[in-house]
C-alpha cells in the first residue's frame, strides 16, 4: 500500500505531500490545476518514461517519492537490489533533471528504472482512459479472462508456453538442417577430399621436422666428411709440433716432474690428464662421424619427395605436420555429423511431431479451462453492470477456435495455435435487452466501455494481488445514476483494496474515504498547484463546485450535502 507521495517541481506542482490511507481516495480539482500530474508522479515511481519536458520551468530537477508499506515479498526483493526497508516501509524514489537525465532509487540505494518496473505489478495497477482502449484489444480481454482464471489456466499455459517454444526451436533447426542440404553435400566432399589426400600421405607428428633435419645431412654428406677427416687430423696427428694429444702430453710431463714440490702443481697435472682423455675420446668420435657419413642419392631423393608431400599438406591444412593432424580429427568427426544429417533430419521430424500432439493436448485442456472460465467471469460482469446502471446489460465471452491447414490436430480439425494456445478470446456486449451482443469495439460507447472496464476490474480484484488501483478518469462519458453506481462499486472495491481516483464527477468523490484538492493559483508569471485534503465542510464546497460550478451557493451546498449524505448511507448499508 502506497501511505506517502511528495512531488517536487513536477509539472504544475511546486511542492506537495500526498499522504494516504486504506479505502478510496479521490482527487478532484479544476481543468488544468493538474490532477493528472500525480498519475504522471506514480508512473515514474513505477518505472515509466522519464521526460524532461515535465520539470517545472526554471528547475534543475524533478523529483518524486513514494512511502510503501512492504511485506515479506516486498521485502525480499528491496534487500537484494541492496535497499533498506525501515519499520515496515520502503522508499521510492525518481528524479528527472532538465537535460533529460533520469535516477531511481530503492531503499536509498541507486537502481536502474528498471529495477522500480519490476516492483510495479506487485505494487499497483494503473488504469486510464488509455487502458479503455486496450480493452478493446483481443489480447488484452484473453488476459482478463486468464487473470480470472487463476491457476486453472496459469498452470496449463506455462507448460503450453514451456512446449511452444521447443517446437519453434526444434522447426527452426530442421528448417536449417533441411534447406542447407546442398551446402551441407558441398561441405562433406570438401572434407572427404581432405581427409583422403592425407590419409594417403599418412604423416607422423614431428616427421617434417626429421625429415628436413635427415636432408640436410644427406645433403652436404661430401662437404661434412671433410672436416671431420680434418679434425680427425689435427687431434691425432703424429708430428709432435701441431699434434693436440702431443702437446697435452708434453704439458702433463711437465707438470708431473714437479709435482713433488709443489701440490697444486699436481692438480694441474691431473686436470690435462683429463683433458688428455678426452682427446682421445673426441678424437674418437670424430672418426665415427666421418666414417658414419655416406653419400646416399637414392636416400636423398625418397626424403626430398617425402618432404615435398609434406609440405603439401602443410599448405592446405596447418602450419606444421601436427596442426595437419589436429584439422584431420577434427574433419572426420565433422563428416561424421554430415553423413548423419538425414538421420539427424528424421530425428528432428519425429520430435516436431511429438511437441505438436503435447501442444494439442495442452491447447485442448486451456480452451476447456478458458470455457469454464469464460461462463463465470461472463456472468459476475454482467451481474456488476447491473450495479452500475445498465441493468439490462450482459456481457458474454466467447472462446473460439480458428482452423488452419497447418495448425494442431485437435478431435480430427486443424486448429490455429499461437505462443497462447488454440483460442481468439472476445469480449460481447449486450447493452439492452433482445439486442444482439457485438464486440466492444463496434458497439460500447465510451460510457459502457468506462462501466465494463470497471465491472472487469471489481470482479477480477478478487484475484489479483495487486494492492492498490488507481483510476484515471475511466468515468469519462458518464454521469447521472451511473455515476452514482460508479462511485458505489468503487467503494466496494475499495473494502479490499487501497483505491486512488482521479475524477471530475461529484457523485464518485462522494464515496471518498479521503477527498484531496488540487488548487491551482497565479501570480501572473508561474502558475503552481498544491494538494489539500480536505475535512467535511471543505468536501462540501468542493462538491459544489463540481455541480453547479458554484462554492458559496446555498443551493449547490445544500445539493452537496445530500450526496454526500446520499454516499455516506450507501456505503455504511453495504457494510
Amino acid at each position: 500500500m502506497i501511505e506517502e507521495i511528495r512531488i517536487s517541481s513536477l509539472g504544475v506542482i511546486d511542492e506537495s505531500v500526498l499522504e494516504l490511507g486504506p479505502g478510496l481516495s479521490v482527487i478532484t480539482g479544476e481543468t488544468g490545476a493538474g490532477k493528472t500530474m500525480l498519475v504522471t508522479a506514480l508512473g515514474l515511481l513505477l518505472g515509466g518514461r522519464a521526460d524532461s519536458g515535465a520539470v517545472r520551468t526554471g528547475a534543475r530537477n524533478a523529483r518524486v517519492e513514494g512511502v510503501v508499506r512492504a511485506d515479506d515479498a516486498l521485502t525480499a526483493q528491496v534487500d537484494e537490489l541492496g535497499g533498506e526497508v525501515e519499520d515496515g516501509q520502503v522508499l521510492l524514489a525518481r528524479q528527472i533533471s532538465s537535460e533529460g537525465r533520469s535516477r531511481a532509487f530503492i531503499g536509498g540505494a541507486s537502481v536502474p528504472a528498471s529495477a522500480l518496473v519490476g516492483l510495479a505489478d506487485q505494487l499497483v495497477a494503473v488504469h486510464g482512459q488509455s487502458d479503455q482502449h486496450r480493452l478493446l484489444k483481443a489480447e488484452a480481454q484473453r488476459q482478463a479472462l486468464d487473470d480470472f482464471a487463476g491457476k486453472a489456466v496459469a498452470d496449463l499455459l506455462a507448460e503450453y508456453v514451456l512446449h511452444h517454444v521447443r517446437l519453434k526451436a526444434i522447426e527452426s533447426e530442421l528448417h536449417e538442417v533441411v534447406t542447407t542440404a546442398r551446402q551441407r553435400a558441398r561441405e562433406g566432399d570438401v572434407l572427404r577430399l581432405g581427409l583422403t589426400e592425407i590419409e594417403g600421405v599418412a604423416p607422423q607428428a614431428g616427421e617434417d621436422v626429421q625429415l628436413a633435419h635427415e636432408e640436410s645431412r644427406l645433403c652436404f654428406a661430401d662437404t661434412l666428411r671433410t672436416a671431420a677427416e680434418e679434425a680427425r687430423e689435427a687431434l691425432t696427428s703424429d708430428q709432435d709440433a701441431v699434434d693436440a694429444l702431443g702437446v697435452v702430453s708434453i704439458a702433463r710431463r711437465a707438470l708431473e716432474s714437479v709435482r713433488e714440490h709443489d701440490d697444486e702443481a699436481g692438480l694441474l697435472a691431473d686436470r690435462v690428464a683429463e683433458v688428455s682423455y678426452l682427446l682421445s675420446d673426441v678424437a674418437a668420435d670424430v672418426a665415427s662421424y666421418a666414417t658414419g657419413l655416406d653419400t646416399d642419392p637414392l636416400r636423398l631423393a625418397a626424403v626430398s619427395e617425402r618432404r615435398a608431400a609434406l609440405t603439401a599438406l602443410t599448405r592446405k591444412y596447418g602450419e606444421t605436420i601436427e596442426e595437419v593432424l589436429a584439422w584431420s580429427e577434427t574433419s572426420a568427426r565433422r563428416l561424421l555429423d554430415l553423413d548423419n544429417s538425414e538421420d539427424h533430419a528424421r530425428e528432428l521430424a519425429d520430435q516436431r511431431d511429438a511437441e505438436r500432439v503435447t501442444l494439442a493436448d495442452l491447447g485442448a485442456r486451456l480452451s476447456a479451462a478458458r470455457q469454464q472460465a469464460a461462463g463465470q467471469l461472463s456472468k459476475a460482469v454482467t451481474k456488476e453492470l447491473h450495479s452500475l446502471a445498465m441493468p439490462h446489460a450482459a456481457v458474454t465471452i466467447e472462446v473460439r477456435q480458428t482452423e488452419d491447414a497447418h495448425g494442431l490436430e485437435v478431435e480430427g480439425k486443424r486448429l490455429r495455435f499461437t505462443s497462447t494456445g488454440l483460442d481468439d478470446v472476445e469480449l460481447l456486449l449486450a447493452a439492452n435487452t433482445g439486442s444482439e451482443p457485438r464486440p466492444l469495439h463496434k458497439g460500447a460507447s465510451g460510457g459502457e466501455l468506462s462501466r465494463v472496464m470497471l465491472a472487469i476490474e471489481v470482479v477480477l480484484a478478487g484475484t489479483s494481488p495487486v494492492p492498490t488501483f488507481v483510476f484515471d478518469e475511466v468515468d469519462a462519458g458518464v454521469g447521472g445514476a451511473a455515476a452514482v453506481e460508479i462511485g458505489r462499486r468503487l467503494a466496494a472495491l475499495a473494502r479490499s483494496a487501497q483505491v486512488l481516483v482521479v475524477t471530475h464527477l461529484p457523485q464518485v468523490a462522494a464515496f471518498a474515504d479521503r477527498h484531496v484538492v488540487v488548487r491551482k493559483s497565479s501570480d501572473g508569471t508561474v502558475t503552481t498547484s498544491g494538494l489539500t485534503v480536505l475535512d467535511d465542510e471543505g468536501r462540501v464546497r468542493e462538491l459544489s463546485r463540481m455541480l453547479a460550478g458554484l462554492e458559496e451557493s446555498d443551493t449547490a451546498m445544500a445539493h452537496a450535502q445530500e450526496l454526500l449524505d446520499v454516499a455516506q448511507q450507501a456505503r455504511t448499508t453495504a457494510l
